[in-house]
């Protein structure tokens, strides 16, 4: 009986080493995979950096006035003045409707001269 205990004790004791060997193993690839990812995280935001550099770069108030000259004659572009706006009185807005959706309802049978509707 004591062999047999010794037997199921050792058996456990190697399957917990196993487990927790391929728990070790897996923590590494897991710790690998997330040093990587940072990686990729670094380069895109470097990446982004560059671009957001590169587009205030391209849209320099002083560049875009020359290509603006450059190009008048194709794209016929001429300066915002603020008599291009118009007001807000010129914006015609939809007319409200008619009906009143508060007004009270009469539900009766009857029918009367309103359509069950009071007045």
């Amino acid at each position: 009986m004591r062999s047999l205990f010794y037997l199921v004790c050792s058996a456990f004791v190697i399957g917990l080493a196993y487990w927790a060997y391929k728990e070790n193993y897996k923590t590494q690839v897991s710790l690998r995979e997330v040093k990587e990812l940072q990686q990729q995280i670094a380069q895109e935001k470097e990446t982004i950096a560059v671009l957001n550099a590169e587009w205030a770069y391209l849209n320099r108030p002083d560049r875009l006035r020359d290509l603006v000259d450059l190009n008048f004659a194709d794209l016929k572009l001429i300066p915002l003045l603020p008599s291009h706006f118009g007001d807000s009185e010129m914006v015609s807005y939809p007319t409200p409707d008619p009906y009143d959706i508060n007004a009270p309802v009469s539900v009766n049978s009857d029918g009367g001269e309103n359509g069950g509707q009071q007045p």
